[in-house]
């Protein structure tokens, strides 16, 4: 088969600590280069939501990155970026403000961490006069449902004597009211859609605060306070907003950010591969390819329930396309994708030892690939 005779989609997503998807797409393109001199490729990075998202959707539809000066977890100022399309859409990471990235691991504290930022990114889309808000919900160090991005945009959040409450997620036990009054008006013209990877509820066993809140620093009775005070919280909500976002599918998404789009802003939740991947027109570049060729960082049995490669190749599958993934390791349950893909070549076996993958990711990525996808065409020319 010669290269010129193949077009090829190259769509992975972030392989996490290593590589950005658009530096993992070019990577794979290079090895398919390798592969198959000749062969028409179109790089597709992915995201979910999470991290990564601003710069999969610019790269792979074109926009413009925008700064803006925010407060981070702890209230301190910092630029966070952001993506303006050119059909007035803003492509929102709620992580460039709030995530945990931002975070020391000695400062993690989810009692007092606050979406706060998350709301002066909206403000800045709005100011430049977007109104199709997009908010990648993923990577969050917060916990407070939203409640600092509602503050921000103007709503207050009141304790028993009519004081605003403090930033934190701890502080929502304190909460007797909500006036959205002074809600940026704004807000009302525009669509709002939060991109998320999980169906957390607000609260309970699979909430937002038991789930996530350890890794954000949480011990198990903060995490429980917590979880109370989001309970409280959903509770005021229903009362004084008329949402009902307690079992909310991806309400508990971002610390319960989801619940406070859904309250103050209207937003619907969709998964975060599907809102990315209809953005980038990715059911549309795949017709009449004859290989997708898409990877991530760990290949593993959380993959086959529904994470963006497993996503993808169900799209692919859809369309009949075959694909390849190139992950770069292999975690237990990865052959639960094995039926939606012609072939599996991860980047630890092939290289000597994971502190050589990860010296030279691109690298490594590249020939990896290029393995790959000749073994693919070896299985197709006995096919």
């Amino acid at each position: 088969m010669e290269g010129n005779e193949l077009r090829i989609v190259v769509a992975p997503q972030e392989f996490k600590g290593s590589l950005s998807a658009q530096e993992a797409a070019e990577a794979m393109a290079q090895g398919a280069r390798w592969a198959l001199p000749g062969v028409r490729i179109e790089t597709i990075p992915l995201a979910d939501g999470g991290p990564g998202t601003v710069e999969a959707v610019l790269a792979a539809r074109g926009g413009h990155r925008e700064r803006a000066t925010v407060l981070d977890p702890l209230g301190r100022p910092v630029q966070a970026e952001w993506g303006r399309l050119d059909d007035d859409s803003a492509v929102v990471e709620m992580a460039a403000a709030a995530g945990l990235w931002r975070l020391a691991p000695q400062e993690r504290d989810p009692r007092l961490t606050t979406t706060y930022g998350v709301g002066q990114l909206l403000l800045a889309a709005l100011d430049a006069r977007c109104r199709r808000l997009i908010v990648g919900l993923g990577g969050s160090a917060t916990n407070d449902g939203g409640a600092g991005m509602a503050s921000a945009l103007g709503a207050r959040l009141l304790d028993a004597a009519g004081r605003d409450l403090p930033p934190g997620g701890g502080a929502l036990a304190q909460l007797e009211r909500i006036d959205r009054s002074g809600l940026d008006p704004r807000l009302a013209e525009c669509q709002v859609i939060a991109a998320t990877d999980v169906a957390n509820p607000l609260c309970g066993l699979e909430g937002a605060s038991l789930v996530y809140g350890p890794q954000k620093g949480a011990s198990p009775e903060v995490a429980r306070q917590l979880d109370e005070a989001l309970c409280h919280y959903a509770q005021v909500i229903e009362r004084d907003l008329g949402s009902a976002v307690l079992e909310a599918p991806g309400a508990g998404a971002a610390g319960g950010l989801g619940a406070g789009l859904i309250a103050f802003l209207g937003a619907e939740i969709h998964p975060g591969l599907g809102v990315v991947a209809g953005l980038v027109g990715l059911r549309q570049r795949l017709e009449d390819a004859d290989l997708l060729l898409t990877g991530e960082g760990r290949l593993d049995g959380q993959t086959g329930y529904g994470k963006t490669v497993a996503r993808v190749a169900r799209i692919a599958q859809e369309l009949d396309v075959p694909v390849v993934v190139v992950p770069g390791s292999l975690g237990p349950g990865w052959e639960k994708l094995l039926p939606l893909v012609e072939g599996v070549e991860p980047v630890v076996r092939a290289a000597a030892t994971l502190e050589e993958s990860l010296a030279r990711p691109a690298e490594l990525l590249a020939r990896t690939t290029q393995r790959a996808l000749r073994g693919w065409l070896r299985r197709e020319e006995i096919a």
